[in-house]
């Protein structure tokens, strides 16, 4: 079974058992929702461990939790560095259209004249839209910003993405 980063506990805050999540999801909302329950991956463990939501709120970047059976900032210090991970089962539908990132990178992307750019990298969340990161296997990489101009075709199956670049877009 394939597992997917949802975020991590970064710290703890305060001392009533509430942990500093960076988050990874899309839908913090839904994987964070009160009474979820979350598998917990330790560094070097391969082992989960299954904590159940109790409150869940938002502070400055960071996402705050606390679960159940854990009322005090003792009973959740051990999770420090824990990686949330959801099952790929556990993936949300997404709309036409949508991708999850693990699908986007490691795709090749080609202009629509059949020039490769390069695979794609890192995706940079910048508010507006996503841009992603095309590193070729020489030279400077490319940052393109994931909007319907310049992104004409993507087959995740074939692990190809299409692009039409604009002039100074590539340079």
């Amino acid at each position: 079974m394939e597992w997917f980063n949802v975020g991590k506990i970064v710290n703890t805050h305060g001392i009533r058992g509430e942990v500093r999540v960076n988050s990874y999801t899309d839908f913090p909302e839904e994987r964070y929702a009160v009474g979820n329950t979350l598998d917990l991956f330790m560094p070097d463990s391969d082992k989960s461990i299954k904590l159940t939501i109790a409150s869940h709120r938002k502070h400055k970047n960071f996402e705050l939790l606390t679960f159940e059976n854990h009322p005090n900032m003792v009973d959740v210090e051990k999770y420090r560095d824990g990686m949330f991970k959801v099952s790929e089962k556990h993936l949300s539908e997404l709309e036409d259209g949508e991708f999850y990132y693990h699908e986007i990178l490691g795709c090749t992307v080609v202009t629509t004249e059949g020039l490769e750019l390069g695979k794609i990298t890192d995706i940079l969340e910048t508010g507006a839209k996503d841009v992603w990161t095309i590193t070729p296997e020489k030279g400077k990489p490319h940052y393109i910003p994931y909007i319907d101009e310049f992104v004409k075709e993507i087959d995740i199956d074939a692990k190809r993405i299409v692009i039409e670049p604009i002039e100074g877009l590539l340079s």
